[in-house]
């Protein structure tokens, strides 16, 4: 056969701290979140374009905290008082916007965590007004909470957020095609990912490591992509 068949197969992405890499773009959001004891009302939103690393950082604060993490998508399927007992992560929330049971699901779920006293993470894409929430009570919960953003990212945080998606699907990168790729390449995370999978899907295509070549050929097939919604 001329090419190899692909199969889909699940990816297991490494989200310890160690895997996570600190730089200017995101130093002052990883302190917050290390920092969760002071956060005001024992709440906060999580903020930053997709795939800037919300989910790894939640992740990690989980770990520290022993909390549980849900998608704010998932909130009719699970029984909301049974998720009051710890700390807790919704991510996701943008996903949200037009929903209104969802919404309310949210809403009462705040008000629940807070009567408890125990401490809420929110995440999504963008600010909380800009969420597209229409349930007064719930956005004015979500605009009264602290709020720490992820920054777009800097080159060296481009960088490692690539070597760390090569690193994910177990692939070596030669370091004259990271340069290659960095000089060229959008300067965002969502392209990042989508780079990262079309290199992958290229080398298994051809069977053999990823060379200037394919880099050249997926950086010329990598369509423009939106940087604002999950």
């Amino acid at each position: 056969m001329a090419e190899q068949l692909i199969f889909d197969l699940p990816l297991e992405t490494a989200f310890g701290r160690q895997d996570f890499f600190v730089t200017g773009a995101n130093a002052t959001a990883v302190s917050v979140l290390e920092n969760w004891q002071s956060w005001p009302m024992g709440k906060l939103v999580l903020s930053g374009p997709k795939g800037s690393g919300k989910t790894h950082l939640s992740n990690i604060w989980a770990e520290l905290t022993g909390a549980r993490v849900i998608d704010a998508m998932a909130l009719l399927d699970v029984n909301l008082g049974a998720q009051i007992t710890a700390p807790l992560c919704v991510e996701n929330m943008h996903q949200i916007a037009g929903i209104s049971a969802l919404q309310e699901a949210a809403f009462h779920l705040h008000n629940m965590m807070m009567e408890q006293g125990q401490t809420l993470l929110f995440t999504g894409v963008g600010i909380p007004g800009q969420w597209g929430i229409t349930l007064p009570d719930l956005l004015s919960r979500l605009q009264g909470s602290s709020l720490t953003e992820l920054a777009l990212p800097d080159d060296s945080l481009l960088c490692a957020v690539m070597l760390k998606q090569f690193s994910d699907r177990q692939i070596k990168l030669d370091p004259k095609v990271m340069d290659f790729l960095m000089l060229r390449m959008e300067r965002s995370f969502e392209t990042v990912s989508h780079l990262v999978s079309e290199l992958d899907r290229q080398a298994l295509v051809h069977r053999k490591p990823i060379t200037l070549g394919i880099a050249r050929r997926a950086l010329d097939q990598l369509k423009p992509v939106e940087t604002f919604h999950d």
